[in-house]
C-alpha cells in the first residue's frame, strides 16, 4: 500500500467535492488527508492523498478523477517522496553570529580558550560542545526494516527518520552515519574511529549474526553508550507492550512462561529481556540452529515450535511469517503478541475467537518510543553503557504511561519520552553508585 497525493482542480460549485470524492470509492481508494490550496470565484485547487495499492492503482485513480467533467488532476505524486525531497535533516547552529565580539566569542581567539580546556579536562567537552547531546546512528544498510540488504544509502531515510526522533522527542542531535561494508572488522574499526565525535553509538538495521558481534566490541572498546536498537530498543518496548496485556488478561508477567517465536535481532533481544526481567520461564522457537547457542546462554530453552506454543502463557512472535499461528494452536487463556508487520503471524481477532485472554498485533509497539529516551537518559546521566536495569527501567515507564484499553502510551505524547528518560536516568544513576560502592 502506498499514500498518493492529487492535486485536483475542481468546479467551484455545490456537490463538486462530493463527486471527487464518490470517483476514489468507486476505486476503492481510501482518503486520507484533505487540504485546500486555493479557492476562486469558478475553481477550487485542493491536495487529496488517497491510498492506493501500488503505482497501477494510483493511475486508475488519477484516470477516474481526470474522467469527471470540469475536474482536472494537475498532478500526483507519493506522498512518501514528497515528503523526503532534500532530506529529512540540516545542521543548524544553536548560536548567532551578528556582531564581531560574537565571532571573537565563538570562534578565534575565544575558540582557543575552550580547546585548552577540553586539552586539560576531555570530560568537559560534554559541557562545552555537542558531543554531550549527540547520538551516531551507524548502519550498513544490511537488513533494512522488511526490505533486507539494499546497502547504506538506500538506508538512509530510515535514519534520517530516526534522527527526527531523537530530535523532536528527545533533544538530541543524531547523525546517520553509512558505513559502506558488510565485514564486521571494518565496521568495528570505523565507528571506534569517528565514536569520539558522539555521545552515544546508536546502531541500526544490521544483519544477524553480525550485530551481535558488532554491539558487543564497541561495547567494550568505547567509553559512551552503545545500544543496536533493533534487539534493545525493540526489545524494551515489546516487554512494556506484555507487561500491559498481561495486566488485561488478569495475570502478572514475572509469574508466567513466556514464549518467544523467531531469534533474529528483535527476537532475540525480547527474549533475553524478559529473562533478565524476572520471567519463569522463557521458551523460544527458530529453525535456523545458528541462532540457538546465544540464547541458550542466556538461560533461554530453545524448544519446537508445538512445545513453545503448548507451554508459554504469553507468546511473542516476530518470525516475519504471516499466518504462522493458526487458530488451532491457541491454548484458552494465552496471551498473543503477533508482531510481525504488515501481516501478523495470527490476527488478533482470530486468536481472540480461539481463546486467547489478550492478543494483538505490531502495529502498535514501535520501538521510537523506548530509543530516544533510554540515550537522553543515559546521557544525562553521563552513563558510559546501557545496563539491563535501565532497559527494564525504561519498559516500566512505558507500562506505566499506558491508558484505558491502550497496549502502549502514544508516541507522539513528548510526556512520554521524558519520563522514560527520567527512568532510565534514575537506573543509570543507580547502577553507577553500586558500582561504585566499596567492597565491604
Amino acid at each position: 500500500m502506498l499514500d498518493c497525493t492529487y492535486r485536483i482542480q475542481t468546479p467551484h460549485r455545490p456537490g463538486g467535492l462530493a463527486r471527487v470524492c464518490q470517483a476514489i470509492a468507486d476505486v476503492d481508494g481510501l482518503i486520507g488527508d484533505i487540504v485546500t490550496v486555493n479557492v476562486g470565484r469558478d475553481a477550487s485547487i485542493r491536495e487529496i492523498t488517497i491510498e492506493v495499492r501500488d503505482d497501477d492503482h494510483s493511475r486508475e485513480a488519477a484516470d477516474r478523477l481526470n474522467a469527471l467533467p470540469d475536474v482536472r488532476v494537475l498532478w500526483f505524486r507519493d506522498r512518501a517522496l514528497i515528503r523526503h525531497e532534500g532530506g529529512k535533516l540540516a545542521v543548524t547552529p544553536t548560536t548567532e553570529v551578528r556582531t564581531v565580539q560574537d565571532m571573537r566569542d565563538v570562534y578565534t581567539p575565544g575558540v582557543a580558550r575552550v580547546c585548552l580546556a577540553l586539552a586539560a579536562e576531555p570530560a568537559l567537552a560534554h559541557q562545552y560542545t555537542m558531543i554531550g547531546r549527540s547520538v551516531a546512528i551507524c548502519t550498513n544498510g544490511s537488513r533494512v526494516l522488511g526490505l533486507g540488504d539494499i546497502g547504506p544509502v538506500a538506508a538512509m531515510p530510515v535514519m534520517e527518520g530516526k534522527a527526527v526522533f531523537y530530535k523532536q522527542f528527545a533533544g538530541l542531535n543524531a547523525m546517520p552515519i553509512l558505513i559502506d561494508t558488510h565485514d564486521v572488522d571494518t565496521f568495528v574499526e570505523t565507528v571506534i574511529r569517528i565514536a569520539p565525535t558522539f555521545g552515544g553509538i546508536h546502531l541500526e538495521d544490521i544483519r544477524t549474526p553480525d550485530c551481535f558481534e558488532i554491539e558487543r566490541r564497541l561495547i567494550e572498546a568505547l567509553p559512551q553508550p552503545v545500544m543496536h536498537d533493533d534487539v534493545h530498543g525493540t526489545a524494551v518496548v515489546t516487554v512494556a507492550a506484555a507487561i500491559v496485556a498481561c495486566r488485561h488478561a488478569g495475570v502478572v508477567l514475572e509469574e508466567r512462561t513466556v514464549g518467544q517465536l523467531g531469534l533474529g535481532a528483535a527476537g532475540y533481544g525480547i527474549a533475553a529481556l524478559m529473562k533478565d526481567g524476572g520471567a519463569r520461564r522463557v521458551l523460544a522457537f527458530d529453525p535456523n540452529p545458528a541462532s540457538h547457542p546465544l540464547a541458550q546462554a542466556k538461560g533461554i530453552e530453545v524448544a519446537d515450535m508445538d512445545t513453545v506454543l503448548r507451554e508459554a502463557d504469553v507468546v511473542v512472535a516476530t518470525t516475519g511469517r504471516a499466518g504462522l499461528i493458526t487458530p488451532d494452536m491457541i491454548r484458552p487463556g494465552q496471551v498473543i503478541l503477533a508482531l510481525t508487520n504488515p501481516v501478523p503471524e495470527i490476527e488478533p481477532e482470530a486468536a481472540l475467537a480461539a481463546g486467547a485472554a489478550f492478543a494483538a498485533d505490531g502495529t502498535s509497539v514501535n520501538n521510537v518510543l523506548g530509543y530516544p529516551g533510554i540515550f537522553r537518559g543515559a546521557l544525562n546521566a553521563g552513563a558510559k553503557s546501557i545496563s539491563t536495569p535501565m532497559k527494564l527501567a525504561a519498559a516500566h515507564a512505558i507500562a506505566g504511561l499506558t491508558e484505558r484499553s491502550e497496549l502502549v502510551p502514544d508516541v507522539l505524547d513528548p510526556t512520554v519520552h521524558d519520563h522514560v528518560a527520567e527512568a532510565v536516568r534514575a537506573a543509570a544513576v543507580a547502577h553507577m553508585s553500586q558500582q561504585a560502592a566499596p567492597v565491604a
